[in-house]
């Protein structure tokens, strides 16, 4: 009886890392431990030296703090209200029968390779929306897999690992994206004070990533994943799709499409009525789609819901499963149903996650590792390989970008120039690694996701765990660390252009 193995659940794990972050913070303190990095002065082009330290939460004003901030903490949680606002969406969706029928006809003659491939591709390409790729891309990869009579639970992995590993890999200019650039650029001043870079400096290699990493996920998700988990019970009979539900679909399908080229149409700027969801006061097309003041980007997650809405409506109207105002009600509220636990998993994951960044022990590190990649003494090939790897490490530890590249940039960029290599190419390393471990750590804000659906369609008696749960994302995290890592030098051997006007290796000061 002592020899079962001890699994404890999710929320348990995060009490526990809570516990550890605590008591950690309190030690690092009491050794004094802090990190120095540099920033970029942007009116001067200066570098200005930085100071960071370990904050004291196993103290008086350390527990004030996570009394205080745990409600708001978790309020203000990113992927808590585009989930739950997502799932009204996806609830519509399912009620109705929307999904059944239109996965049912679009598994049915379909190989399965073919649909693991559109759902990974998919995935990496909803990557550049943050949050929205995952709320909306991993339900869908769980329907899609169960439909088609497959585990759902390894439509979720394939879809997060695509969309957290493909974190990186942005054919599309992100609003992410357009700040890391910014970034960049500041640094780049430096060395060029008229440095320029454009829109698509790395669309080439991005489009190289995208193909090679969606064939290779593909053949991870059905040779590695899915043999290991357990099968599911697939209906002996195959499902009939009524000339009804073929009509439904069609409606469905219809008034979805003219929403979104309503939708479409408010985006483009200069045309009668047109622009209405931009932000005006910007003049940069990227900063008027993705800006501070843009209903697009403020209001997407609503945008989209509001999409799926509108096709399940469509089709339930046309099918009769929709008949009444009671019945509207019922399907806005049909996927919202039992998530209590999944809400209380949030709550810890949340608290986590707010603990963590209040220590600054991710802050003390990245500062470290700021450090050590500003006194390399590297060139060439491994220059490039050793900033990958001490990037890719610390962002187990610091999963958010922006932060990182505020306190990485300032180095990696000018140390990277000093050896004829490109900011453009400088970023491109810095995007990589920060992808290729994101879906390992519960750091990432949307790590909790992944948890949360894995739990919510689970049918097996084994235990969804903390740990347990990453232990498919590592073919994945390897994979795409090799992918990354030949590409990378490939592309610098070869001085194939990287994107439209720019070459990863190029002269300054010359």
């Amino acid at each position: 009886m002592f020899k079962k193995k001890l699994k404890l659940s999710p929320i348990m794990s995060f009490i526990i890392l809570i516990s550890v972050t605590i008591l950690l913070s309190g030690f690092l303190h009491l050794i004094n431990v802090q990190g120095e990095y540099t920033t970029v002065n942007r009116a001067s082009s200066e570098l200005i030296n930085n100071v960071v330290e370990v904050k004291n939460l196993f103290s008086t004003k350390g527990i004030k703090h996570i009394v205080t901030t745990a409600v708001s903490g978790f309020v203000n949680f990113e992927p808590l209200g585009a989930l739950i606002i997502v799932l009204i969406g996806i609830g519509v969706l399912e009620k109705t029968g929307f999904m059944k029928t239109f996965f049912t006809i679009l598994t049915r003659n379909s190989k399965r390779y073919t649909i693991t491939f559109i759902l990974v591709f998919l995935s990496l390409l909803f990557s550049l929306l943050g949050k929205v790729g995952f709320v909306v891309m991993l339900p869908i990869g769980a329907l899609l897999f169960k439909y088609g009579r497959r585990n759902p639970l390894g439509g979720i992995i394939a879809s997060f690992a695509s969309l957290s590993f493909g974190y990186g890999i942005n054919v599309f200019m992100s609003a992410n994206d357009s700040t890391l650039l910014s970034m960049t650029l500041n640094a780049a001043y430096i060395t060029d004070p008229k440095y320029k870079i454009g829109v698509f400096f790395a669309l080439f290699i991005m489009i190289a990533v995208l193909i090679i990493t969606s064939i290779v996920f593909t053949h991870i998700t059905e040779k590695k994943i899915m043999p290991k988990l357990p099968r599911v019970d697939a209906e002996d009979e195959e499902v009939k799709i009524t000339n009804k539900e073929l009509r439904g679909l069609i409606i469905g399908l219809g008034v979805g499409f003219i929403y979104t080229l309503i939708v479409i149409y408010m985006i483009i700027p200069g045309l009668p009525l047109s622009g209405l969801l931009l932000d005006s006061s910007s003049t940069k097309y990227i900063d008027m789609l993705f800006g501070a003041n843009s209903m697009f980007n403020k209001g997407f997650i609503f945008i989209v819901t509001l999409l799926f809405v509108i096709i399940g409506l469509g089709y339930g109207f046309m099918t009769k499963t929709i008949k009444n105002n009671n019945d509207i009600a019922e399907s806005l509220g049909y996927s919202l149903d039992g998530i209590g636990s999944i809400l209380v998993l949030l709550f810890f994951a949340s608290l986590f996650i707010n603990i963590y960044d209040e220590s600054g022990i991710g802050m003390v590190l990245v500062a470290w590792t700021s450090k050590i990649i500003g006194g390399l003494k590297f060139s060439g090939i491994g220059l490039i390989l050793t900033v990958f790897a001490l990037v890719a490490i610390v962002n187990i530890f610091c999963p958010s970008s922006t932060v990182k590249w505020s306190m990485l940039s300032g180095n990696v960029v000018t140390v990277l120039m000093a050896e004829s290599i490109s900011p453009e190419f400088a970023q491109v390393i810095f995007s990589a690694a920060d992808s290729v471990t994101k879906g390992l750590t519960p750091l990432f804000l949307y790590y909790v996701i992944y948890i949360a659906f894995l739990e919510k369609y689970n049918k097996s008696d084994e235990t969804i765990t903390l740990f347990g749960s990453a232990k498919y994302m590592v073919p994945y995290a390897v994979y795409i660390t090799l992918i990354w890592a030949v590409v990378l030098v490939a592309w610098y051997l070869t001085g194939l252009p990287i994107g439209i006007g720019t070459l990863p290796g190029v002269t300054y000061g010359a």
